[in-house]
């Protein structure tokens, strides 16, 4: 048993220094500034699944971006396939060149983020409510710009390093509101 947990604990981390690197995508177009793309108002459409890939929620957002200096605040409304409604407030800050950092109710310190290209990962830690509990899970979140208008999120959320659930996005940018 001992040797079977040796070999389980060296396999994962080998997988996770095979995690990519934003910076592979810093030749891709259209260049991801969230800044930019947020902006205004956003909406986005997503689901949730377990780690076996079964659907366990879909949800819709509004978000209403303002930037003031190298502040952006986001102001999130989800709508839940059940009901249920939930708001988040980040305040983004940029930390220097394609770099961020960000904060919200539900997150536990501090996110931190880097763009590369079409890319940006985010690394945080969320506080979330699941079968009657709150869980701290590890979030590896990555956004994909398509055009200036459509972007694609697909974000990890991780226990002790292993993805019990996976969140995916599709975002709109709304022009001219």
């Amino acid at each position: 048993m001992k040797r079977f947990l040796l070999i389980a604990l060296g396999l994962m981390m080998l997988l996770a220094g095979c995690s990519t690197d934003v910076t592979e995508y810093r030749q891709q177009q259209p260049k991801l500034d969230i800044f930019n793309y947020f902006q205004g108002k956003t909406e986005a459409w997503g689901m949730v699944q377990d780690r076996s890939g079964k659907q366990i929620r879909r949800f819709h957002v509004t978000i209403v971006g303002d930037v003031v200096g190298e502040t952006l605040t986001l102001n999130e409304h989800f709508v839940y396939d059940d009901g249920e409604k939930q708001q988040r407030v980040w305040h983004i800050r940029r930390t220097g060149s394609d770099r961020y950092e960000g904060t919200a109710g539900d997150i536990e310190g501090v996110a931190t983020g880097q763009a590369a290209g079409n890319a940006l990962n985010w690394q945080y830690s969320m506080h979330v409510k699941a079968d009657g509990k709150t869980w701290l899970l590890h979030f590896d979140d990555w956004m994909y710009l398509q055009d200036g208008i459509h972007l694609f999120n697909k974000t990890e959320m991780k226990k002790l390093g292993v993805t019990v659930a996976t969140v995916t996005l599709f975002f709109t940018r709304k022009e001219g509101v």
